[in-house]
């Protein structure tokens, strides 16, 4: 049976520098995606994808 899913989100502020945000929105806008999904996937892929100690 089909499900719809709604994963739990949360609003956090965090500060980066300009350049970068410009940076990943052109990305965003290119991919025709949000800005706020590029950072959640970049984000995501760097903890997938720490060396661990």
């Amino acid at each position: 049976m089909f499900e719809v899913k709604k994963a739990e989100m949360t609003n956090k502020t965090f500060r980066l520098p300009l350049e970068l945000i410009e940076r990943l929105y052109k990305i965003a806008q290119r991919k025709g995606i949000s800005l706020n999904n590029l950072v959640k996937q970049c984000c995501e892929y760097a903890l997938e994808n720490i060396p661990t100690d």
